[in-house]
């Protein structure tokens, strides 16, 4: 398969495989004399798999280190449960996070008169130094 093909195939884009290559995420297809790529079938799978890890939230350096677990064959299923909890807990984290950030700028926009006054307290709140900010219930 050319990289159009294997595009279409794998559900990633022409640009990202080329960028997967250039970072050694994936290794390099073969070339034909005229230097197009031809991916092979292992090649789309690892494409798949790499969409796959990136659509679940992993980073590129994570899914790196899924992918060589997933080529590991001797490797143990409790390493990939272990990694793959940790990356549970962080989305919960970023959960907790975003949903804090949600509820101080409901807080704010309630408090905001949104008329012609310049008076503005959700600039106001974002002007404050560093950790001063108050926190906001719902």
């Amino acid at each position: 398969m050319n990289i159009g093909q294997a595009a279409t195939a794998s559900g990633v884009t022409a640009k990202m495989i080329r960028y997967y290559e250039s970072i050694g995420l994936i290794e390099p297809p073969i070339r034909t004399e005229a230097g197009y790529r031809i991916y092979a079938t292992e090649e789309i799978h690892e494409l798949r798999f790499i969409k796959r890890a990136r659509t679940l939230g992993f980073s590129i350096e994570e899914a790196r280190q899924l992918l060589a677990l997933w080529r590991d064959k001797s490797r143990a299923s409790a390493d990939v449960k272990r990694f793959a909890m940790k990356h549970v807990r962080d989305l919960e984290t970023k959960i907790e996070e975003l949903q804090a950030m949600s509820l101080t700028l409901r807080h704010l926009a309630r408090t905001c008169h949104g008329d012609d006054r310049p008076e503005c307290p959700i600039l106001a709140d974002m002007a404050l130094p560093g950790d001063d900010q108050p926190p906001h219930e719902q």
